[in-house]
C-alpha cells in the first residue's frame, strides 16, 4: 500500500493524527487555490477550513482512481467557485467588465519585466476584477477549458475568452506600472 493509501485508511477509521498529517501535507497547495479565488487572506483562511471539511467528509468517496491531490484539488476549486458566485450576489459586485488602457504593455522589453515573486503574482491577481479573476485562475491555473468555463460560471464561452484575455491585458498593464516605477526609482 502507498503511503497515501495508508493514510486515507487511517483518516477513515477516525485516526485524528491522520487527519492531522492529511491537513499539514496537504493545506499550503490548497490554500493557495482558496487565495487565488477569495477577496482576501481572510476569506481564503475560511474557504481552507470549509474545503478540509468538504474533504474529510467526502474521503469515503475517493476511489482510488487519478491523484488524490487532483481529487482535493477539485473539491476546493468547486467551493471556491459556489463561494464566489454567492459572495458576488451579496456584495453585488456585477460590474461591466469593459477596461480600456491607454499603453501598449506588449513593446517592454523582456529584460525589463520585473522578477515577480508567487505572492506578488497573486497579489496583482487579486486586484482583478472578479469576473477577470476566476476566469484566469480556472484557464490559466486549473487548466480548465473556456467550454468548462462557461458551464462552471453560467456564462457564454465568449464570454471566458473575453474575460480571460481582459485578465491578460491588465495583469501585464499592472507589471508594465512596476516597470515604470522600477525606471523612475533607478533615475
Amino acid at each position: 500500500m502507498q503511503p497515501e493509501e495508508v493514510l486515507i485508511r487511517q483518516c477513515l477509521e477516525g485516526d485524528r493524527a491522520a487527519l492531522d498529517t492529511l491537513y499539514l501535507q496537504f493545506s499550503s497547495k490548497m490554500f493557495a487555490i482558496c487565495l487565488r479565488y477569495s477577496f482576501d487572506r481572510m476569506e481564503a483562511e475560511d474557504l481552507l477550513q470549509e474545503g478540509f471539511i468538504k474533504v474529510y467528509d467526502r474521503l469515503s468517496k475517493f476511489n482510488g482512481k487519478g491523484s488524490f491531490e487532483g481529487w482535493m484539488r477539485k473539491i476546493f476549486v468547486n467551493l471556491s467557485i459556489d463561494y464566489y458566485h454567492k459572495k458576488r450576489k451579496e456584495r453585488e459586485r456585477l460590474k461591466d467588465f469593459k477596461v480600456e488602457f491607454e499603453s501598449n504593455v506588449d513593446n517592454t522589453e523582456e529584460s525589463d519585466w520585473p522578477d515577480l515573486g508567487q505572492e506578488e503574482l497573486i497579489q496583482l491577481i487579486q486586484q482583478l476584477p472578479d469576473g477577470y479573476r476566476i476566469v484566469f485562475n480556472l484557464f490559466a491555473i486549473e487548466l480548465y477549458s473556456h467550454k468548462e468555463i462557461a458551464v462552471l460560471l453560467g456564462v457564454s464561452e465568449s464570454t471566458s475568452k473575453t474575460q480571460y484575455f481582459k485578465a491578460r491585458r491588465m495583469l501585464k498593464a499592472k507589471i508594465y506600472a512596476i516597470i515604470n516605477l522600477k525606471h523612475q526609482e533607478q533615475q
